[in-house]
């Protein structure tokens, strides 16, 4: 019910912020607006405003909504109101019009970016946990248990890291990119560091998600090696193992932290057989020797060790907050990063660079709508955020039916001074049509195949 609920608030509200953006344009440059829509299909609930005539709606589909204008293009227009008619405006304000739907989307994401900085979340700290064995981390020499001060793509001066999010997001950034990038540990805030090196430009970027981190070593920031709730039915309790338990060897192999332990559980079911591991564990002051046999689990047709119950303690934590004008400052910076990094995805996966296997659907997003609401308010708002991004830039895309398409016709019109005349117009949007459905459909099928996966 939560992840229902969640969803429809968000694509509501992404919605709407769209079309206001539409309508508020619009009525500022006197264009008349018969409907204002959010959601499809049979009307849930109407209201026309007698001062304007506008009809506001919302529809039993939610996913989209319009703004129907005054059109000559679309019924006849009496003489009297020609001049509120959108087709009858200048190409400056038909632009503006078109353009101030994907706009506040951009907008509302900035807010949304800049209120959570406002907000002074708890974040965990840039100490880097044991890197997984062969990865880019591991190979440059991060040992774990360090702390990360400043980080610099190759030829740019090094900028300080504040926070662990902070450096996955810089990480995910250079990586898709293809640009290296260097870190400086310290073994502590305020210590002297040294320079590591991550060759990123050597990570496949096929697939922007867990594999990515996976590749890169850097999952998840350091935490201390103990167990937290146990499932009844678990290999951990079938153990004897405890909520609380400190894990000290695996095999006589001294463990370091939860990084390293989940590694060593994963590993122990590689083969799809299940392995007894002899653990050494602290608990209330004493060491006792359990023998730990962790379940083999297929996971994306990997097969993995489970214990059944949380590794890790909660990691150190730091909470910042922004004032007005540097949380406003922030909230840009991230729009315009989430933006540039949307259309670089875009651009790989047109050329073959990454996997439309990283198109995502409602499914998937009504999946990490109940997610994020279910970690807080804050995972909820930077969700909407990152939404309402994907939505400002997609609509801006030269697709025709979308935003950027009627753009494109603008584009067009102010280069030849005419304007694309109503059979290309046609045609184009039948293939806009089916380029539309065919995205959809695969972002569907990409749901279908994660659920299902």
């Amino acid at each position: 019910m939560l992840t229902i609920l969640a969803f429809l608030l968000a694509i509501g509200l992404l919605v709407a912020v769209h079309e206001y953006g539409h309508y508020r344009v619009a009525v500022a440059c006197g264009v008349k607006v018969l409907r204002f829509s959010v959601g499809f299909g049979k009307p849930l609930w109407s209201w026309r405003s007698k001062r304007s005539g506008t009809e506001y709606v919302l529809g039993a589909l939610p996913l989209g909504g319009y703004v129907r204008m005054l059109d000559e293009r679309e019924a006849a227009v009496p003489a009297a109101e020609r001049h509120l008619a959108f087709n009858t405006q200048s190409l400056r304000v038909r632009t503006a019009i078109v353009a101030a739907g994907p706009a506040a989307n951009l907008l509302l994401a900035v807010l949304l970016y800049a209120l959570v900085a406002w907000m002074g979340v708890p974040q965990p700290q840039p100490v880097l946990s044991t890197p997984a064995p062969a990865s880019l981390a591991e190979r440059a020499g991060v040992r774990g248990g360090e702390w990360v001060v400043a980080l610099a793509r190759v030829g740019d001066a090094p900028q300080p890291v504040e926070s662990f999010g902070d450096l996955r997001w810089q990480l995910t950034r250079a990586a898709l990119a293809q640009q290296d990038l260097k870190l400086w540990l310290a073994s502590g805030p305020g210590e002297p560091g040294r320079e590591v090196r991550l060759e990123l430009s050597q990570v496949d970027v096929r697939h922007a998600d867990a594999t990515l981190m996976r590749q890169i070593g850097i999952e998840a920031p350091w935490s201390a090696p103990l167990l937290g709730q146990l499932t009844a039915e678990g290999a951990a309790v079938a153990a004897g193992l405890q909520p609380g338990d400190r894990v000290l060897r695996v095999d006589g192999q001294p463990v370091r932290d939860a990084a390293q332990l989940r590694q060593l559980i994963r590993l122990s079911a590689a083969d799809g057989q299940p392995r007894t591991q002899r653990w050494h564990i602290e608990r209330a002051g004493r060491v006792l020797e359990l023998e730990v046999t962790p379940r083999p689990e297929q996971i994306e047709r990997v097969w993995v060790g489970r214990i059944g119950g949380f590794v890790g303690a909660t990691p150190d934590m730091a909470e910042r907050s922004a004032g007005p004008l540097e949380g406003l400052w922030q909230g840009t910076v991230r729009t315009w990063e989430v933006s540039h990094l949307t259309l670089q995805m875009i651009g790989k996966m047109l050329s073959g660079q990454a996997s439309l296997q990283n198109l995502s659907g409602p499914i998937t997003i009504a999946d990490y709508a109940g997610q994020s609401a279910a970690l807080g308010l804050t995972s909820y708002l930077l969700f909407l955020a990152l939404i309402s991004v994907s939505l400002g830039v997609l609509n801006l895309l030269p697709l025709p039916v979308l935003d950027g398409g009627h753009l494109m016709y603008y584009l067009w019109e102010a280069v030849t001074g005419r304007p694309v005349s109503n059979a290309w117009m046609e045609g184009l949007q039948r293939i806009g049509i089916v380029l539309l459905l065919g995205l959809m459909s695969l972002a569907i099928f990409n749901d279908i195949a994660r659920l299902l996966g």
